[in-house]
């Protein structure tokens, strides 16, 4: 029959602080990482696409200007020329239409009655006229213009005059947003070709036919501003979408990862980690003990007459009892930084970092005590307790490697084994050259080792 097994004093706080608290090399922290990583692409991609957008917005709206005022600009062109084809117009002389007197033609004027007098319009004129038209609208307005104008009024401004020197370098056409007093305007231009009809009025200013003499330039005062804010606030909640999704589906992850390894680095039965997990410990500790020129020390603990327990009282049984070892030794360690784990079998570890050897193996002997006064019959045992052989090795602010510092441990654990059980040994290698440092036989002398419980 199964013996009935105390439980631990120290209960299951240690093997539960030690799931909570004990650092996970690589689990949570490169996975939050790369988390992060993962959102600052994203919200890069969503900052890309915005910019892309913002810029094609402003094209688009560029371009649906350049053909609104490349129309008006056409739609002139038909005009003058229907105009010119037909030699000029003739119209009402009024008070805002009179004779143009900048038109040499002695038939300008044509008297029909006393109240009614003609007078003809070219196509200059006539675009003089719709220009002034549109200046009382808020709409696009267009001004005919020239380097070497015949009317002052038609001067060209100083951007229509870059736009004309450049028409004579080649340029086909001009086009530009620009900044008015309170909002965004587009303004165009082309050339006007000399045609044979236009030679009538410009022949004596040396044009010839197929040479550029001026151009006209249609001003669309206010543009459509494209729809920016709809486009900051979608790609905005793309953004918050995204990230939230990312988060979730990161947590998820962040939590299936550290299942998946503790799983690897802690033991199923004692749920305190296991030989993997102390591999990795120890090497971190030894290294931060060299870094900071500070002791190291290290126990490993064996269950004595193990296998005869569970040949008396069953496997399960054992499980139990590993569990209460298990238990009792995160319990009696005090720090933060103090490590156990199962080692093997019925086989545990302590690392104890900042730890000179004696004061290890005064750990070591309060660990071997406790198990005592837990008092797990054991009737096979000469002990008739449960009882642990303890080896107990120190390395000095890195003198040796981590399976140096084991082998130490394990060959001190042999002479605890051999001289009886239920004792806690100590490294064999002196350390009386470490100035201020009792000797192993002085420590050794301070143990007690009571031979029953």
């Amino acid at each position: 029959m199964p013996p009935q097994i105390p439980p631990s004093p120290h209960g299951h706080a240690g093997h539960r602080g030690i799931l909570e608290n004990s650092p996970l090399p690589g689990s949570a922290t490169s996975v939050s990482l790369k988390l992060i990583s993962i959102i600052s692409l994203w919200l890069l991609i969503v900052a890309a696409s915005l910019g892309w957008n913002l810029e094609q917005a402003e094209r688009h709206r560029e371009r649906l200007a350049l053909e609104a005022a490349r129309s008006f600009f056409q739609l002139l062109v038909l005009t003058r020329r229907w105009n010119a084809e037909h030699g000029g117009v003739y119209v009402p002389v009024t008070e805002q239409t009179q004779p143009n007197p900048y038109l040499k033609d002695p038939d300008r004027d044509i008297q029909i009655t006393n109240d009614l007098t003609l007078t003809k319009v070219n196509p200059a004129y006539m675009t003089r006229q719709l220009s002034e038209l549109a200046q009382k609208n808020a709409g696009a307005q267009f001004h005919i213009t020239s380097l070497n104008p015949i009317r002052p009024s038609n001067a060209a401004l100083p951007w229509e005059a870059d736009a004309l020197r450049a028409f004579e370098r080649g340029t086909k056409e001009f086009g530009q947003v620009f900044r008015g007093d309170d909002q965004w305007g587009y303004r165009y231009m082309a050339p006007l070709v000399t045609e044979k009809p236009c030679l009538k009025c410009h022949a004596d200013q040396g044009y010839r036919e197929g040479d550029i003499r001026g151009g006209i330039s249609v001003t669309l005062p206010r543009l459509t501003s494209p729809n920016s804010w709809a486009l900051i606030g979608s790609h905005i909640g793309i953004a918050l979408c995204g990230t939230l999704l990312i988060l979730v589906m990161g947590r998820l992850l962040i939590r299936a990862y550290d299942g998946l390894r503790r799983q690897a680095v802690f033991d199923a039965l004692t749920r305190i980690p296991n030989r993997r997990f102390f591999i990795e410990q120890l090497v971190h500790e030894m290294r931060r003990g060299r870094r900071e020129h500070l002791p190291l020390a290290l126990l490993i603990c064996d269950i004595d007459y193990f296998k005869g327990y569970n040949d008396t009282f069953g496997h399960q049984a054992g499980d139990v009892c590993l569990q209460r070892v298990a238990e009792l030794l995160q319990g009696c360690l005090r720090r933060g930084g103090d490590f156990c784990a199962r080692y093997g079998g019925e086989e545990f570890v302590v690392i104890l970092p900042s730890t000179e050897l004696s004061g290890a193996a005064r750990i070591g002997e309060q660990i071997r005590s406790a198990l005592v006064e837990l008092g797990i019959p054991h009737p096979v045992s000469p002990h008739r307790v449960i009882t642990l052989s303890i080896g107990v090795a120190c390395d000095r602010a890195g003198e040796q490697d981590h399976e140096a510092l084991i082998r130490d441990a394990d060959e001190a654990l042999y002479r605890a084994k051999e001289q009886g059980r239920n004792r806690v040994e100590i490294q064999a290698t002196p350390l009386t050259k470490h100035k201020g440092q009792p000797s192993a036989a002085a420590i050794q002398g301070d143990l007690s080792h009571p031979s029953e419980p």
